[in-house]
C-alpha cells in the first residue's frame, strides 16, 4: 500500500547513539510531505482530467456513431429517392409513349376515315359530273334535233282562237 503524506508525518524514527540530526530530518520529512502532497494532488488532478478526457472520447464516439448511423441513412435515402425518381420517369416515358401511340393511332383513325371521305366524295363527284355530262348531251342533242329545225322552219298554223267556254270562235 502506497505511503501518504500522513504516513510520512507521523514517521518515527527509533534514536539511535549517533543517528541523524533530528531538525535536519524534520525538515527533509517536511518537504518531503509537501512534494508529496503535490504530487498526490497532480496525480488526482491528471486522473480528473483523464476521465474528463476519457467522457469527451466517450461522447465524441457517441456523436461519430450517431453521424455515422445519418450518413448511412442519408446514403440509403438518397438511394431510395434515386430508385424513385428511376422509376416514376420509366413510368412517365411508358405513360408518354401509351399516348404517343394513342395520337398516332387517333391520328391514323382520322386519316384512313378522311381517305374514305375523300375517296367518296370523288365518286360522288364523277357520278355527278356523269349525270351533268349526260343531262347536257341530252339538251346538246334536243338543240341539234330535227325538231327544233322544222318547228322553227314551219309557219304558224292558224291558230285556234277558243272562248274560255271551250267554244270555238271564227
Amino acid at each position: 500500500m502506497p505511503l501518504t503524506p500522513l504516513d510520512i508525518h507521523n514517521k518515527e524514527f527509533t534514536r539511535g547513539f549517533r543517528g541523524y540530526d533530528e531538525d535536519e530530518v524534520n525538515d527533509f520529512l517536511k518537504q518531503l510531505i509537501k512534494d508529496f502532497e503535490e504530487v498526490i494532488r497532480e496525480r488526482d488532478e491528471l486522473y480528473d482530467r483523464t476521465k474528463e478526457l476519457e467522457d469527451r472520447i466517450n461522447h465524441f464516439s457517441s456523436i461519430e456513431e450517431t453521424l455515422n448511423k445519418s450518413i448511412y441513412v442519408a446514403q440509403e435515402s438518397a438511394e431510395e429517392v434515386r430508385k424513385n425518381a428511376q422509376k416514376e420517369g420509366q413510368l412517365t416515358v411508358k405513360e408518354a409513349e401509351k399516348n404517343a401511340d394513342r395520337i398516332i393511332n387517333e391520328a391514323l383513325n382520322k386519316s384512313r376515315r378522311i381517305e374514305l371521305e375523300i375517296e367518296e366524295l370523288k365518286k360522288q363527284a364523277s357520278v355527278y359530273q356523269t349525270k351533268f355530262k349526260m343531262l347536257l348531251e341530252a339538251q346538246m342533242e334536243m338543240l341539234h334535233s330535227d325538231e327544233w329545225q322544222n318547228l322553227a322552219e314551219e309557219e304558224p298554223a292558224e291558230a285556234d282562237v277558243y272562248a274560255g267556254d271551250g267554244e270555238r270562235l271564227d
